[in-house]
């Protein structure tokens, strides 16, 4: 099996379609939880030391599970630790213990200056980790890219080159896909991975997209019932194939054309190489 079917075997699973609904929440629950239970075990850290030992900047515990929550939980976690955080170092380390109130004018800037240092925290642990994953999936990408051009290099006709860049687009964006190649008398080859197989809105939606040479987005008019978003290809001998990629619309990429296009113009070549190889051979 090649790179990029081992790839897309490892994040595609079964697909979107059989992702229970309670997933997201149940997920971002326990993000959450962690974020709390992690604010609660520097609670009671600081609270043992403060029993034993006097430290003037004792409230720097509290950012620890800021910055660990920014960067392996998300922005909304990190906020949470940083605000319970602040509340914790006032309701315990400050006077008056076990009160929300504050006696001391000085400890109100404490107080304040955790916060702000927490928020200031988590926005930049939160940015940091987001760009590594960023950096991370382009380099992903640019090997699955590299891989499927060394392929298709080697595929021995159309056919072949269609799955080959099915199995590269799944691979590519973890989300179902399908390649259509569409025959002079009508028929139509077709390669599908995933578990969310076309239907006739579907394959309508790419004949759409061949005829007006504009990508089809699935879910929007004229193709309401289309869940896939399709992207022409038409060679220089009047080869004809679409290329769809079912996104989940909560969850989709910022600029999926700039990918796609690439893998358009390098299927379009090899299928103009194929055709003039027959053509040739006439």
């Amino acid at each position: 099996m090649t790179d990029v079917e081992s790839k897309l075997q490892q994040g595609i699973g079964a697909g979107p379609d059989a992702e229970s609904p309670l997933e997201p929440l149940v997920l971002t629950t326990a993000r959450y939880f962690a974020a709390v239970a992690m604010t609660a075990v520097a609670t009671i850290l600081a609270v043992g030391v403060d029993a034993k030992v006097a430290i003037p900047n004792l409230s720097l515990v509290f950012v620890v599970p800021v910055i660990i929550a920014g960067v392996s939980l998300g922005l909304g976690p990190s906020l949470c630790a940083a605000v319970l955080g602040a509340l914790a170092f006032n309701f315990f380390l400050t006077e008056p213990r076990y009160s929300l109130a504050v006696d001391d004018p000085a400890n109100i800037w404490a107080i304040g200056l955790l916060f702000i240092v927490g928020v200031i925290a988590s926005g930049v642990a939160f940015t940091s980790h987001r760009r590594a994953a960023e950096a991370a999936l382009l380099k992903r990408q640019m090997t699955v890219l590299e891989e499927y051009t060394r392929e298709l290099t080697g595929a021995e006709n159309a056919n072949a080159a269609v799955s080959i860049t099915c199995r590269a687009l799944a691979a590519l964006f973890q989300v179902p896909a399908v390649v259509m190649l569409f025959g002079d008398s009508g028929d139509v080859f077709r390669e599908q991975i995933g578990e969310l197989k076309p239907q006739a809105s579907d394959l309508e939606a790419a004949r759409s997209a061949v005829t007006t040479g504009g990508v089809a987005r699935g879910g929007v008019y004229p193709n309401f019932t289309s869940r896939f978003d399709f992207w022409p290809l038409e060679t220089a001998f009047g080869q004809e194939a679409a290329l769809g990629i079912a996104f989940d619309p909560n969850e989709r990429p910022a600029r999926p054309e700039d990918l796609v296009k690439i893998v358009v113009r390098i299927l379009a070549l090899v299928l103009e190489r194929d055709q003039a190889r027959q053509s040739a051979g006439k």
